[in-house]
């Protein structure tokens, strides 16, 4: 295979933009399939690349899907991604993997706020883009205003290299400034390119807006700079390799025009794809050479060479595990043993498929700068395989850290064991779903992205492993202590057929700052024996387990012993445990006690615009705002807010700032809980006990 001829690219784009629609003729026009099956079609098939049930019943990718195209003697590997903000991480780890993308624009809503997020994902892993504006059929299509907000929203060099013939309901084609030639889509399904000339009424536009690109694309190549200045007309491959020059450099966007639904456009935008995108060869890869201290190793693509590869996804299906895999040095053939960098383990290929959507197809090798995929091997996502005695390691994508929490409990005990195995599989093929049991709780938690991506993840636990839960909020960990300084003077007299128990503890407890608990033994003169102090200290660790207020563990209190009495025979370790028991809870009260919350570490990050909206929302959740940045058109705000407060906080944010902004939070400290908060948790915790 060609290296120069392959290109690695994905589509992104906000949710409703037509990613998967564009997908679909993409596949109809390179003969992959002969049927165009729409996203929400009448027959409920779904489109090819949204393959999952729970995709075709609610009209949204959630997973991405892989699939290889060959246009016009090209071969090219796409994958088609989510568009939801819950599903973001399989945006990132496409984008890992890919060299080039195109960046799908609604021509009505222009930049939108996941378009802001996908192109900060395409930044941060340096993959150049094609802008496609897409339905530019609908009432109120403005693909001149979706330029302009390329501009000023994402900060690109964006230049229009089309511009349309008619608009909303009347658009016939679009005019390549390029070739200067009209193009008309013919056929019931678009699939005849007609070239013709421009239509009279657009010749003046179209002489104007060639001008702009040709301006804008003249600081590529100097040759074309000097054509422009000599007023020569200029060779249509020199402009395609200065256009590509600034696309590879990512300082420049190319914007064409068209509508996937309408069958308008897209064959051109897969010439675009071929002129302008970066093959394989024309990206830098690095590994990091783990035998001499992670030092940066280019990586290039040839086939000759050891391999070294990324599994970039996991699926967990009937037939074991499948791991997709971005193959960026040497090749993979069936029967090769390759090393797991991070397990140390090593394996051999048995089957090598390549993907479409959900097929497979099982081929005997896989070129260098390719995508395949592995079946039954032993892997977590974003592991690094190599071969001939190399021991790399591909520096891993970005995983966003959970913002949401639920707890679920299984309904009986089958579906204990099924949620136990759900689970296990979702967090290996997922990094952004995790979960873990709660050590004081003892409830499962689960935590995700948004509502919609736990909420997906519970309805494939029912249909795939037959497993019903319910769901709650999870119980969050609060904390007690005492305020003041609260004597204690306690005897332990139980008697028994035989030897009883005897313990008598006297001090005082009273609030520590520098930790959880200090035991502090100041008794003089052997009145509790040497051998029984740690049983004092024993027995207040087991009392702080429980607090009497609402049952959470005491912290910040320091407990002091400083007399004491013992019997000769009655005495054990047992009895100053339960006397040190006693003593805690008789002072504990009189200490007067308090509730501590869990405070958060909140970091919003968003426009500008709706910081004074996000500033109203903390302040609604009792949250102290430590600080405000702004960075251009985007604003950051810290502040510290309680737990319990912060539960559904993800779509609350969403909705007053049109999905534009995100949030982060860590634990920060534990704080004082008000008395109206105080006062409903002990009357909870009151009604419980009854």
């Amino acid at each position: 295979m060609d290296v120069s001829k392959m290109r690695n690219i994905g589509i992104s784009a906000h949710i409703d933009s037509g990613k998967t629609t564009l997908s679909e003729r993409v596949l109809f026009y390179s003969n992959k399939i002969h049927i165009i099956r729409e996203v929400r079609g009448k027959d409920g098939a779904g489109a090819t690349m949204d393959s999952m049930e729970l995709e075709k019943e609610r009209g949204i990718t959630i997973q991405s899907a892989a699939t290889q195209i060959e246009w016009k003697d090209h071969v090219v590997n796409l994958i088609d991604t989510p568009g939801h903000v819950d599903f973001t991480i399989e945006v990132e780890r496409s984008l890992r993997v890919l060299d080039g993308a195109i960046l799908v624009l609604c021509a009505v809503g222009g930049v939108q706020s996941q378009s802001i997020t996908v192109d900060r994902q395409l930044k941060r892993y340096h993959v150049p883009r094609i802008a496609f504006v897409n339905k530019c059929d609908r009432a109120g299509a403005n693909p001149f205003k979706v330029k302009t907000q390329l501009r000023e929203k994402l900060g690109l060099n964006a230049v229009l290299i089309q511009i349309p013939i008619g608009l909303e309901d009347k658009l016939e084609g679009v005019v390549d400034l390029v070739s200067m030639c009209a193009l008309y889509f013919d056929g019931d399904n678009g699939e005849t390119v007609r070239v013709a000339e421009i239509p009279t009424r657009l010749k003046a536009d179209a002489e104007k807006y060639r001008e702009e690109m040709l301006d804008a694309v003249s600081e590529f190549s100097d040759e074309l700079t000097e054509l422009l200045l000599e007023g020569s007309s200029i060779p249509e491959a020199l402009v395609r390799s200065a256009i590509r020059k600034g696309t590879l450099e990512e300082k420049f966007t190319p914007v064409m025009l068209g509508s996937a639904y309408k069958n308008k456009g897209v064959q051109p935008l897969l010439d675009g794809v071929t002129y302008y995108l970066p093959n394989p060869t024309e990206v830098k890869n690095f590994a990091l050479d783990l035998d001499r201290n992670e030092e940066q190793v280019l990586l290039s693509v040839d086939g000759d060479k050891p391999t070294v590869a990324l599994g970039f996804k996991l699926e967990d299906g009937k037939y074991g595990q499948l791991t997709y895999v971005r193959i960026y040095q040497g090749r993979l053939k069936k029967g090769d043993e390759l090393l797991n960098t991070r397990s140390r383990k090593k394996f051999k290929i048995g089957r090598l498929v390549r993907m479409h959507a959900n097929n497979m197809e099982d081929i005997a090798e896989g070129a260098s700068g390719d995508i395949a995929a592995l079946f039954g091997i032993d892997c977590a996502s974003g592991d690094t395989f190599c071969g001939g005695g190399l021991n790399y390691a591909m520096s891993s994508m970005f995983v966003p850290e959970p913002v949401i929490s639920l707890a679920i409990t299984p309904k009986d005990k089958k579906s204990a064991d099924q949620m136990a195995k759900a689970l296990g599989r979702f967090t290996k093929e997922d990094p952004t779903f995790q979960t873990f049991v709660d050590p004081e709780s003892n409830q499962t938690i689960i935590k995700g992205m948004g509502e919609l991506h736990l909420d997906v993840y519970i309805t494939r636990m029912l249909r795939e492993y037959n497993c019903t839960v319910e769901t709650g909020m999870p119980q969050v960990a609060y904390r007690e202590t005492v305020t003041q300084r609260a004597e204690f003077n306690y005897t332990h007299k139980k008697q028994t057929g035989g030897s009883g128990q005897y313990g008598r503890v006297a001090g005082y407890m009273e609030p520590w700052t520098e930790g959880d608990y200090e035991f502090v033994d100041n008794i003089k003169g052997g009145s509790i024996p040497t051998e029984f102090i740690p049983s004092c200290d024993k027995g207040f660790r087991e009392a702080l387990k429980r607090g009497s207020l609402i049952g959470f563990p005491v912290v910040n209190i320091r407990c002091l012993i400083n007399d004491g009495q013992s019997h000769p025979v009655d005495s054990s370790d047992i009895a100053f445990q339960l006397a040190a028991i006693g003593a805690f809870r008789e002072a504990y009260n009189k200490a007067k006690p308090c509730i501590l919350e869990p405070i958060m570490k909140v970091s919003v990050e968003g426009p500008t615009e709706f910081q004074g909206n996000v500033f109203a929302s903390i302040n609604q959740r009792r949250g102290v705002i430590v600080s405000s940045t702004e960075d251009g058109i985007f604003s950051r705000v810290e502040a510290e807010v309680p737990l319990s407060e912060m539960f559904g906080y993800s779509t609350t944010l969403r909705g007053m700032t049109q999905g534009k902004a995100e949030f982060s939070m860590e634990f920060e400290k534990y704080g004082k809980a008000p008395a109206s908060v105080s006062d409903a948790l002990i009357k909870d915790f009151t009604e419980k006990k009854k």
